[in-house]
């Protein structure tokens, strides 16, 4: 059976054959893949075809699939139940570890995604301080809160949804919108609604337009405004927590906000979130306040001990000088790639997330990222999967790093990236 059989079947039982949109394959022109195992740096889908995988699950598998260290916690973990509904010891282990690592995070809730986390922040970001509005910039995307759908990244960029009809005008009316990279944007709004921001959430790096870095003292300039204002800085590290570096971006750059959000990472594969910070903050949801959240599967054990052995292998810091070299070994290729061939794109990269943006603009925030030539990449996004090389289907998301990439892979992939540029362009 062939992905594109497969694909066909699915569209009579699960609206539009996916399960998450971004899987659709629409915006390049192509049918899904069906992948049926993961070993290491690879995929195969169900036809046998072997890739290099740097979608990496949208981020978290940073040992790489089905590590045995991982799949023994895994099997281990599963033996003695896989749910409980109730509390368990590897809860407060895991809460502990992630508290010592992030000088942010006095107490932290688990959940079981990132859209979880975000929402529950926002959530508690309103009934701390008392007001309605949030503050997002354009094409971060959180999630698919209602608060966060307005000019969104990921897969509604990727699909070219302005918003998503559900979205009531009332919650509309609460999500004001900032320019990434642009402190006066974020000035202007709290000048126009003094008094009436709970809090201003933001992707430290941008992750879900492609990847975009913060400009020099911009995060730095957002605390300080939000602390003037007495609204809450709430970093959505859902992506960034534990894979640009240990603390996430808010050791790389030195910023301590009111509220974190992790995901991806911290889940090992599994689906997890969490969000955490200041102990007073925290303090006002239930049991203790009066900020509801609640989650039967919330604390998982089985998600709880993959989260645990992950990131307690995380604190070993020749982890991220591997990921460092890789991916600063293939990010150099993909550039010497576009001198030799005369081209002009963009590259940006953080770490071990990374993303080639075709346009010749210097890409700092969601317009630029808008005049990348989408079309061009579904040409290159072709060339590259035929070649064995899986990358995001679209020109709007990160390339991930693991630990299981190899430097035969980072020289197979930079080779398979020349030809498809050259192929492209010619």
């Amino acid at each position: 059976m062939k992905s594109s059989d497969l694909f066909a079947e699915a569209q009579h039982y699960i609206p539009g054959g996916v399960n998450s949109p971004v899987r659709a394959f629409g915006s390049v022109k192509m049918d899904p893949i069906y992948f049926e195992r993961g070993a290491g740096s690879k995929l195969y889908d169900i036809e046998g075809k072997e890739y290099i995988d740097y979608v990496c699950s949208w981020g978290p598998l940073v040992f790489g699939h089905a590590d045995p260290r991982v799949v023994g916690i895994l099997k281990k973990s599963a033996e003695s139940g896989t749910s409980f509904g109730a509390n368990t010891e590897i809860e407060i282990k895991f809460a502990k570890l992630i508290t010592e690592i992030y000088d942010s995070i006095d107490l932290i809730r688990m959940v079981s995604s990132g859209t979880e986390a975000t929402m529950s922040a926002v959530r508690l970001a309103r009934g701390y301080t008392r007001n309605d509005r949030i503050i997002k910039f354009e094409g971060c995307y959180h999630g698919h809160g209602d608060s966060f759908l307005i000019k969104a990244g990921s897969g509604v960029l990727t699909l070219g949804i302005p918003g998503s009809p559900g979205i009531t005008a009332n919650n509309a009316k609460d999500t004001l919108l900032a320019s990434f990279n642009d402190i006066e944007s974020v000035k202007q709004l709290f000048k126009s609604n003094r008094g009436e921001i709970a809090a201003v959430i933001v992707e430290p790096i941008m992750g879900n337009a492609g990847v975009i870095p913060p400009e020099q003292h911009f995060l730095e300039q957002l605390r300080e405004v939000t602390s003037q204002e007495n609204a809450l800085l709430i970093f959505d590290e859902v992506i960034t927590g534990f894979r640009v570096a240990l603390g996430g971006a808010q050791q790389l750059y030195g910023i301590c906000p009111d509220l974190t959000c992790l995901g991806k990472i911290i889940g090992g594969g599994l689906p997890v979130g969490a969000f955490g910070g200041r102990r007073e903050i925290m303090e006002h949801l239930a049991p203790l306040g009066p900020v509801y959240q609640a989650g039967t599967l919330s604390g998982n054990p089985i998600a709880m001990a993959i989260g645990y052995e992950t990131v307690s292998r995380l604190t070993d810091t020749s982890v991220y000088e591997r990921l460092e070299t890789r991916a600063a070994a293939l990010s150099s290729g993909f550039a010497e790639n576009m001198r030799r061939l005369n081209l002009s794109f963009c590259m940006n990269r953080v770490g071990s997330m990374m993303c080639m943006f075709f346009t010749e603009n210097n890409v700092s925030d969601f317009s630029a990222a808008m005049t990348a030539d989408t079309g061009l990449f579904t040409e290159y996004f072709r060339h590259m999967v035929e070649s064995g090389i899986y990358i995001a289907p679209s020109q709007f998301e990160a390339a991930f790093i693991s630990a299981a990439h190899t430097e035969a892979d980072i020289e197979r992939t930079i080779q398979c990236n020349y030809d498809a540029l050259k192929a492209i362009t010619a």
